[in-house]
């Protein structure tokens, strides 16, 4: 026979366990590379409720404390709430006035430790994170995942961005870009993930971190063509009963 548990059991309820089991906000993929001078990162701003994009207004790329640039893609209140974590931690930093500031390589695993420390209690931030940053002439790029899993590279995506974007970034990245070179070839891949990303929104933000600080620019379009041939009746010559 089963006891039963006292109204104010110090034990609780099964309800009161609470997880998110899938995101319900979300952005979709953030592009950054390393140029000669620092940072370059770019993400629209759209927010997508399921399949709804639902708000057109959303920044996913915020600084953090003096050294550091972060965009997420995924869920925009997980992301809120790891901008949190961060505020708190570069608070925590500033208390001890001793004249030295996080870096971008210790707040890249500080959030490697936040995304694996929460998906081993089985209630993960649904995000893909990327931590740019310079410090003292080192740039450093670095991503990790809801589950977090991380690395460092050159250049990094998220999302659509891992099979869309990287290819050509594979292909047209030299680590002697200028910043209208990396601005350009940033552009292009948002290009090809506004043609191809069901979720992507033709509203974006670039934003740069060098020595001088963290620059995030106004949002703005790219142009856009739309009438190839193929887009006018795209079943045409399909096979099969649909």
């Amino acid at each position: 026979m089963a006891l039963k548990q006292p109204e104010n059991s110090l034990l609780g309820s099964e309800s009161d366990s609470q997880r998110t089991l899938y995101p319900y906000v979300t952005g979709t993929s953030v592009v950054a590379l390393k140029y000669k001078d620092g940072i370059l990162m770019a993400a629209d701003m759209g927010g997508s409720y399921g399949s709804t994009l639902r708000y057109k207004s959303v920044e996913r790329m915020k600084p953090i404390g003096k050294h550091s640039l972060l965009g997420a893609s995924g869920e925009i209140s997980d992301f809120q709430e790891i901008l949190c974590y961060l505020n708190e931690l570069t608070l925590y930093d500033n208390m001890w006035d001793d004249g030295n500031s996080l870096g971008p390589k210790e707040v890249h695993n500080y959030l490697t430790r936040v995304m694996y420390n929460r998906r081993n209690k089985f209630n993960p931030l649904w995000n893909s994170l990327v931590l740019g940053g310079v410090k003292n002439g080192n740039t450093y790029l670095g991503t990790v995942s809801m589950i977090g899993v991380n690395f460092e590279h050159n250049h990094v995506a998220t999302g659509f961005g891992n099979h869309l974007a990287q290819p050509i970034l594979r292909q047209e990245w030299h680590e002697n870009l200028s910043f209208e070179d990396g601005v350009k070839l940033l552009e292009k891949c948002m290009h090809v993930l506004l043609y191809r990303d069901r979720s992507a929104v033709n509203k974006l933000q670039i934003a740069k971190i060098t020595e001088e600080g963290v620059t995030i620019h106004q949002p703005y379009s790219l142009k856009t063509y739309w009438d190839f041939s193929a887009f006018e009746n795209p079943a045409q010559g399909a096979i099969g009963s649909w």
